[in-house]
């Protein structure tokens, strides 16, 4: 997929991985800490995170069409070099969620808790879901500072 509308591909689905991969982080910590919110959201968590892992490549592949067709600078070889990580970030969302669907059916199985293995998918979630989001801000902002520089944009209105 390289336009979509006559528009780059990857600067339109590059909002769905944004909001969709720290959305995912956030309600995988929530759920791994908080067993009422795991049995209501499991099942949304493990789709967010199939979405996500998704559309991940296909970013990733409309980005490179569309880096072959702006002029090369080094900021946008940063940008590419970051973002070629976000494959590894939307697989570990998606290995936490697999984890919490499997806790979730163990727990509804036997009405057992685990408190071990809840710990344990608890710290999963936290260090992935944490790393994840600063992984995507950071790939966010690489891509921004490739597109607008280091500029600022927002004037401050004059005084009256």
């Amino acid at each position: 997929m390289t336009t979509l509308g006559g528009l780059p591909a990857h600067i339109l689905l590059i909002h769905a991985i944004v909001v969709l991969a720290p959305l995912t982080a956030l309600l995988e910590i929530i759920s791994a800490v908080w067993r009422p919110a795991r049995r209501r959201l499991v099942w949304l968590i493990l789709s967010l995170a199939v979405i996500t892992m998704v559309l991940t490549p296909i970013t990733t592949d409309a980005g490179e069409w569309l880096e072959r067709h702006t002029p090369p600078s080094e900021a946008i070889r940063a940008h590419t070099e970051l973002g070629d990580w976000m494959i590894y970030f939307s697989g570990g969302l998606l290995i936490v969620a697999v984890l919490l669907a499997a806790l979730q059916l163990a727990e509804s199985r036997s009405d057992a808790r685990r408190p071990a293995a809840t710990i344990a998918v608890a710290l999963v979630a936290i260090v992935i879901g944490v790393g994840s989001t600063i992984g995507v801000y950071r790939i966010g902002e690489s891509g921004a500072t490739a597109v607008w520089g280091d500029t600022e944009y927002v004037q401050q209105a004059p005084e009256k």
